[in-house]
């Protein structure tokens, strides 16, 4: 039986993925269990936590893992290994296209690796062919990355360039018409861009006090670019679905414009698109060189689980009060919660391993409640108002509240609402919302949603990842009763136990 454990991160977010026999048994990144957010790889290194944690979870033991694997050559791993290199964009290509629901499909990958930073692949079966598409020049996620830095965002933060975009809807996007062009195949950039897009930023700030219109102009137009070129890309080959995978597409307006374009009729964005789901992605590819068959079913929840003695063992030697109850009064009470306008806490199962927190380790608020911006921007995360937020919905009422694809299982799509229902965590200037769609399959908080609809007439809650300030996503009881009693939430769900301040 093939054991391959993938490695990937070798920057920021380490993490180690298990594939036994073609299967993806648990992903976990190594800033959960260390609790140093963003932690990258140490040369010569293994992410120990992580590695340790997800070959208990598979049921392993050191010794029956037969390769170690990466896509990454920054990463270096102890040459006492056996380990095996993948190429990167082929690691990309496999987390995406091996993980989704197609038999055959158009793969981008569109990142800012060195060397090489856009690929199409075509993926048949379990079969990966790259096209050796010709490309000059810079793709669009370093771009992207470029102008963020503009805008006086640091490197690795332009998720802050979208957030910032969102509030405005590109009505100056044709002032950037010849700025950049797709010309030949590749990008086209005026010698003169940085001043210009400097320019439009500081006449933006005079007028409103913030760079938004600048923002989503910067943002449209690439995304227009990115349109042309995938058009071409359709016009050579004779496939009608797409994945999408890199770090471009962690941004869920550059993923909402692909789908709702028509080019293709089907799109895939995998868990987590970027490097670290590059674990996940290296793995699979040295599984089908070892023989396997089966088309693999990644989880998003491949994370640690506790069970209620673990539970209740935390809250005991902590000394704090709680009430032990069912499910359904466990989901009774953080529906109450929530319909006062409280901050609940919600602790369930095995943790998420990519980028969203999907409903495991979720903070949760009501979006009809006036203040919610407020509350979660304000005394949870200490930010700006404007931040957005994403909502969690079940799958079977999405199409009534909003005008969007079928499922974003994962909140990699935007949505834009058909009435007011959320005008009040939708921040001022915006249109749209991130929404992730919940299927019945996902047990308690698909639940908790119906309950929800009960309750308000609306199956939706506000979902952000279950942290603190400047902290990763919680993984264990501690770390959740911790953040719990160090924010403004007023409840903990964790299992069957509730708590309350």
């Amino acid at each position: 039986m093939s054991t391959v454990l993938g490695i990937a991160g070798a920057k920021r977010n380490a993490c180690a993925a298990i594939c036994i026999d073609g299967q993806i048994r648990a992903a976990c990144e190594q800033e959960r269990l260390t609790r140093v957010r963003g932690i990258g790889l140490a040369p010569g290194v293994l992410p120990l936590e992580a590695v340790d944690e997800v070959i208990a979870l598979a049921g392993r033991q050191p010794g029956d893992v037969t390769t170690y694997v990466s896509a990454e050559p920054q990463v270096r791993l102890p040459a006492t290994l056996r380990i095996q290199a993948v190429d990167h964009h082929q690691g990309h290509a496999a987390a995406a296209f091996l993980s989704s629901p197609f038999e055959r499909a158009v793969v981008l990958v569109c990142d800012t690796h060195p060397g090489r930073e856009l690929s199409i692949w075509i993926g048949h079966g379990n079969h990966l062919a790259n096209l050796d598409l010709p490309w000059s020049g810079r793709a669009f996620a370093s771009l992207y990355s470029e102008c963020a830095e503009l805008f006086d965002f640091a490197s690795g933060q332009s998720h802050r360039l979208e957030a910032l975009a969102h509030l405005a809807r590109g009505e100056r996007t044709q002032e950037l018409t010849t700025t950049f062009q797709y010309i030949d195949g590749g990008l086209k950039v005026d010698a003169d861009w940085c001043a210009h897009i400097d320019r439009m930023i500081q006449a933006d700030r005079r007028r409103h006090g913030h760079a938004a219109e600048t923002a989503s102009a910067v943002q449209c137009r690439i995304g227009e670019l990115l349109l042309e070129f995938l058009a071409d890309v359709r016009a050579a080959v004779e496939v009608d679905a797409l994945c999408l995978a890199g770090g471009l597409f962690y941004n869920t307006y550059f993923n909402t414009l692909i789908r709702a374009s028509g080019l293709f009729s089907e799109s895939f964005v995998p868990i987590n698109p970027g490097n670290a789901g590059l674990a996940v992605g290296a793995s699979l590819v040295v599984a089908n060189q070892d023989g396997v068959q089966s088309r693999p079913t990644v989880s998003p929840f491949l994370g640690p689980e506790y069970d209620l003695e673990t539970i209740k063992a935390t809250l005991d030697s902590c000394k704090l009060s709680y009430e032990f109850v069912t499910e359904a009064e466990a989901q009774d009470a953080a529906v109450a919660a929530l319909v006062r306008g409280h901050l609940v806490g919600w602790f369930q199962g095995r943790m998420e391993w990519g980028h969203r927190a999907l409903g495991h380790r979720s903070i949760l608020a009501n979006p009809r409640c006036e203040y919610v911006l407020d509350n979660l921007n304000f005394f949870l995360r200490k930010r700006e108002r404007s931040r957005p937020f994403g909502l969690s919905v079940c799958e079977d009422s999405v199409h009534k509240l909003f005008c969007g694809p079928p499922s974003s299982p994962w909140m990699e799509y935007e949505y834009r609402p058909r009435d007011d229902h959320f005008r009040h965590v939708i921040p001022v200037g915006a249109s749209t919302i991130r929404v992730q769609t919940v299927a019945p399959d996902q047990g308690p908080f698909w639940a908790l949603l119906k309950k929800m609809e009960q309750a308000t007439g609306v199956s939706a809650v506000v979902n952000t990842s279950f942290n603190g300030f400047h902290e990763p996503i919680v993984c264990s009881p501690r770390d959740a009763v911790r953040v719990f009693f160090g924010t403004g939430l007023d409840m903990l769900v964790i299992g069957r136990f509730v708590l309350r301040k």
